[in-house]
């Protein structure tokens, strides 16, 4: 049981699909049941106690940019788990061969020439390197987000919509001068 104030009004989603709910609790009903709310509603339902909830549906998707989030949720859940069973599977392997080896930090160690670019990492794991392994999963994680970024920018080109281009644009350009902007 839920308390409200008498003259208090309340906003709830209503559903995940962009439903949009009021609630006004009449005068002198302090108390509630929120449960109620969760019930199905129409475009106006009656409560007990004569509260009502008026449901607003003004926003609508499009087939095409329900499509694109579905693709991009997919991109970035299946990204991350792909991205984390390789990075798994080659941390796995590296302490199947090196986890008795004890660890020596007296000295700092450079990272190997092969791990500094993608190229390096990809010819590491072809020659069957488990840290090349490690590296390409966390190269596949940060590549995950950035795809993303591109189909976005693909997606707003081809519905011309230009603020968003100009924003995912800048989103890229920041992407891309992180990533090679060291090497320079």
């Amino acid at each position: 049981m839920y308390k409200f104030n008498s003259s208090f009004r309340w906003a709830l989603l209503a559903q995940a699909d962009s439903e949009v709910a009021t609630l006004t609790l009449p005068p002198g009903d302090p108390e509630s049941n929120i449960e109620q709310l969760k019930q199905p509603a129409s475009t106006v339902a009656q409560l007990p106690n004569n509260c009502e909830i008026n449901v607003n549906k003004n926003v609508t998707k499009t087939s095409n940019e329900q499509q694109l989030e579905y693709l991009l949720s997919n991109l970035m859940k299946y990204g991350v788990l792909i991205a984390s069973a390789v990075v798994l599977l080659g941390g796995i392997l590296y302490l199947i061969h090196h986890g008795t080896e004890p660890a020596e930090y007296h000295f700092f160690r450079v990272e190997p020439l092969e791990f500094r670019s993608p190229v390096g990492v990809v010819k590491a794991v072809l020659s069957g390197s488990n840290r090349g392994i490690i590296q390409l999963g966390l190269l596949l994680l940060i590549a995950t987000p950035i795809v993303r970024v591109f189909i976005s920018l693909l997606a707003f080109l081809v519905q011309r919509d230009f603020i968003y281009i100009t924003v995912t644009l800048l989103v890229m350009a920041s992407l891309i001068y992180s990533l090679i902007g060291a090497y320079y």
